[in-house]
């Protein structure tokens, strides 16, 4: 297959060719770069920077790229042409990722990032222009929503492990990873409630780690009883903490995937007559923040909870929980 560039006719006929027409008027001309030599122990160090699940995504989207006529190393005018063929069909943010992941590519290998030169730059910015950029989120599992749940779960071994996963998510504000990588001795119970230690994260990818306090529940649903409840009936002494149960009621070896944690969510809504097609793992961590918000609970306590690197993180799930505060319309309707 030909490499991108643009004078290919694959370019000319691609969807995007209206956009990436205006950059060949601009005459943006990519500058041949050499690679920069780069000893094998720093590329190591440089691949260890980021986790297995990131490496393996980035390297989907290279052998996509590839599979386009890209190259490694490529210019920015190789790299524009190719998002400019799938501003029609695909995303802003999976361009985005796209974009991350050539750059890392070219930087693990000792090559200039042509994601941040002319004019790739410039293309993926009329991308957003023209096409916009809405996100779309996973909906949060709002506390009242999640005793709902719980209210309609049976009291089998599997219905144990879901109680406590989902109180347990909830009331940590974890990611799904977060969830699936818990271990017994990542836990102790304490006269108040328990401490999780958290030793790794998408924002802690160096294992520095952090201690996350889950007090004792004032509710009927109190999420160290369940996690107590779930250990106990499952003979779980250590390893981990959440695992696969078989329609025998076996209880596996192995920790559940961060997709299961999904699966379970939506079985669980769906049960109680909640559409689940907008729910994910997410909607746990979501729903804590929004649930928190709601309830007055300050930004910085939230971010304690949740990890949370700033308070623009967490402004969508506090401008969701204000949007009925002091409302105009219900001022005059």
């Amino acid at each position: 297959m030909s490499k991108l560039t643009l004078d290919n006719p694959l370019y000319r006929s691609s969807p995007g060719h209206r956009l990436a027409h205006q950059i060949d008027q601009m005459q943006l001309i990519a500058q041949e770069d050499r690679p920069i030599e780069v000893p094998a122990s720093v590329r190591e160090l440089v691949a260890a920077s980021v986790s297995n699940n990131t490496r393996r995504g980035y390297a989907a989207d290279l052998r996509r790229f590839r599979s386009r006529g890209g190259n490694l190393p490529s210019d920015s005018a190789a790299v524009a042409v190719y998002l400019a063929e799938h501003a029609d069909t695909h995303s802003v943010s999976t361009l985005r990722r796209w974009m991350a992941s050539l750059s890392k590519a070219h930087t693990m290998a000792g090559y200039p990032d042509p994601t941040k030169m002319e004019p790739a730059k410039s293309t993926l910015r009329g991308i957003c222009r023209n096409h916009g950029e809405a996100v779309s989120n996973a909906a949060p599992l709002l506390r009242d929503d999640i005793f709902t749940v719980l209210d309609q779960i049976g009291s089998g071994i599997r219905d144990a492990r879901d109680r406590a996963l989902l109180l347990i998510g909830f009331a940590g504000g974890f990611r799904r990873s977060e969830i699936v990588s818990l271990n017994v001795a990542d836990i102790a119970f304490v006269r108040r409630g328990l401490v999780i230690t958290l030793r790794r994260s998408k924002t802690d990818q160096t294992g520095i780690g952090r201690e996350i306090g889950i007090p004792l529940g004032k509710t009927r649903h109190c999420p160290v009883a369940a996690l107590e409840g779930w250990l106990r009936v499952a003979s779980i002494a250590s390893g981990a903490v959440f695992r696969p149960v078989d329609w025998h009621s076996h209880v596996g070896a192995r920790r559940l995937s961060g997709e299961a944690v999904s699966i379970i969510v939506k079985e669980r809504v769906a049960a109680v007559g909640i559409d689940p097609g907008r729910y994910s793992g997410h909607s746990l961590r979501a729903g804590f923040c929004t649930s928190a918000a709601q309830a007055g609970v300050s930004s910085w306590k939230i971010r304690q909870q949740t990890g949370h690197a700033s308070d623009a993180m967490l402004a969508r799930y506090i401008r969701s929980a204000e949007l009925f505060d002091g409302n105009a319309a219900g001022a005059v309707l």
